[in-house]
């Protein structure tokens, strides 16, 4: 493969999900976003949290990392998101080359 491609994972707030995930397909710097319910549980300042969220899973090339993450942070509400950036080791070739053709290199 000629580039990875990497996954960014965010944590929102469900009513927020759908304008995050329609900014970042649109600007081109990712070429999917899953979305799917969650209830996370943390300490944040102290106290014992849940919230319901949800997570995004997003599908970008290694390249555009960066430019990702600091977009989310941009939009994004919470003052410290999650946002994890992990490898993909393997996929499906056609799929990963339409990840590579949706997104601005």
């Amino acid at each position: 493969m000629a580039e990875e491609i990497v996954l960014v994972i965010s944590t929102v707030p469900r009513n927020e999900s759908e304008r995050i995930a329609s900014a970042m397909v649109e600007e081109r710097l990712v070429a999917c976003v899953n979305a799917a319910p969650v209830t996370s549980r943390f300490f944040w300042k102290g106290e014992c949290c849940t919230e319901e969220e949800d997570l995004l899973i997003m599908k970008t090339r290694r390249g555009l990392a960066t430019k990702v993450m600091a977009r989310l942070q941009a939009i994004h509400p919470y003052d410290v998101p999650e946002i994890l950036v992990l490898p993909v080791l393997a996929g499906h070739g056609p799929y990963l080359e339409w990840v590579r053709r949706e997104t601005v290199p």
